[in-house]
């Protein structure tokens, strides 16, 4: 009966928290977003996807091999399973908020 205790548990709310091989994946993408100031039309499609956040996931696992032909396929799989978790919109948000945050600071 151990099993059905856990059957309907959902991620706690809040930010996701990745492991330190996803951080690395999203810090790389998010910082190619910033960089080419596309960080508004990132957060407003990451926004206007929330309610597909478990199947956006599985569409990405399924279209795997077409990116992994130009692409580093274990972090497309990293974030593909960081994308997985409920909080992942909260974090990316975060982070794009931080890193567009630090480009606009320069040096004094």
């Amino acid at each position: 009966m151990n099993w059905f205790k856990h059957a309907f548990a959902i991620d706690p709310p809040g930010p996701a928290q990745p492991t330190e091989t996803q951080r690395m994946v999203i810090d790389k993408l998010c910082a190619e977003v910033v960089r080419r100031h596309l960080t508004t039309p990132a957060m407003l499609m990451l926004e206007m996807n929330r309610p597909f956040n478990y199947v956006t996931p599985q569409l990405l696992h399924f279209f795997l091999p077409m990116p992994s032909i130009v692409t580093d396929t274990a972090g497309y799989q990293q974030f593909t399973l960081f994308l997985e978790q409920r909080g992942s919109i909260d974090y990316l948000v975060q982070r794009l908020e931080a890193l567009e945050s630090e480009s606009h600071v320069g040096p004094a």
